[in-house]
């Protein structure tokens, strides 16, 4: 029996959240611009995961490289809040990730400044075998140097048979299908959304419904391609799903929301949920968070989701392939 349920592998980040009330077309070459607020909040791919599984009720640990710095004291103490243990041996040189999200509220629009530091740096030397006494397995994008620790960590999932969520970002799904073709072979669940979906195919086909079954085809058992605000499809076990996005939710900022769809849907599939009441979880905790600023802001636990489900309708269709 595994001694906890997730290790989440990936990104960890300090997220800056800048509003501005001007138009970003009215911006020039060394204009001093008024911000009208400012907050921090931590970010990335693993601790966001490792967040939203925690507040469900999983037993989770993470698997990031981190700086002596600041922010990385920052994202220590609030792991820990979240009683989340970081596997990772070693410590960066390089800053810990951070990233500046600039959001105009003229437009309802924003730009996001990426730094990618200590993220980078995991390697093979970081963690061993033994550290994966789980249940499952998050994978969310590692770029860099980084990518070059997935090969262990695919041979360890395989060897003692642990299922595979895979969430690749933009960076990651960038490298296509054949350099990806040893994770896709190993993946239980592909989260992804369909720019991302596009990448991995290298094709610009805009139907979720063939991105998914094109990318089901490459070895994931299920697969689930989102698109913001029309919503979601996905394909498994013979049958394709779609959903569109909950109508009645204020949206203040997206960060987090494919994290804390993902993770939704994982632990509704560990807790053996039929898949389309997986997918409406996911979709729930993913609606939560982005009424809030912060990809950590407001997830829900599973008495939370399930309340949100019964006041919300999330109409799932499915058909048979």
């Amino acid at each position: 029996m595994s001694k906890y349920d997730v290790l989440c592998i990936g990104s960890a980040t300090i997220d800056a959240f800048l509003s501005i009330d001007q138009r970003f077309s009215s911006l020039h070459m060394g204009d001093k611009i008024l911000v009208t607020s400012l907050e921090k909040h931590t970010g990335g791919g693993a601790t966001n995961s490792a967040a939203a599984l925690s507040e469900l009720g999983l037993k989770v640990k993470t698997l990031t490289k981190l700086s002596h710095d600041h922010d990385a004291d920052f994202i220590r103490k609030e792991l820990k809040r979240y009683g989340v243990e970081n596997l990772c041996r070693n410590t960066s040189r390089q800053m810990t990730d951070s990233a500046t999200i600039i959001t105009s509220s003229k437009e309802k629009d924003r730009i996001v400044f990426v730094h990618k530091g200590a993220s980078t740096g995991l390697s093979a030397a970081d963690f061993s075998e033994s550290d994966f006494d789980c249940g499952w397995i998050y994978l969310a994008s590692l770029t860099g140097d980084s990518f070059k620790a997935v090969s262990k960590i695919i041979a360890i999932a395989k060897k003692r048979n642990i299922p595979l969520l895979f969430n690749p970002s933009l960076y990651l799904a960038q490298k296509g299908k054949t350099i990806l073709a040893p994770v896709l072979k190993q993946v239980t669940i592909l989260v992804l959304n369909k720019e991302e979906a596009q990448a991995v195919l290298k094709v610009s086909s805009s139907d979720l419904i063939i991105l998914a079954r094109k990318l089901h085809a490459l070895g994931p058992a299920a697969v689930v391609v989102t698109d913001g605000k029309k919503g979601l499809a996905a394909f498994h076990n013979g049958i394709s799903y779609t959903a569109a996005s909950v109508p009645s939710v204020k949206v203040a900022d997206t960060t987090g929301a494919g994290d804390a769809l993902t993770s939704g849907l994982l632990f509704a599939v560990m807790k053996h949920y039929p898949f389309e009441d997986a997918l409406r979880l996911g979709m729930a905790n993913a609606s939560s968070v982005i009424q809030h600023l912060g990809a950590k802001n407001k997830l829900l636990s599973e008495k939370e989701a399930l309340n949100f489900i019964r006041k919300n309708i999330i109409t799932i269709h499915k058909k048979r392939i």
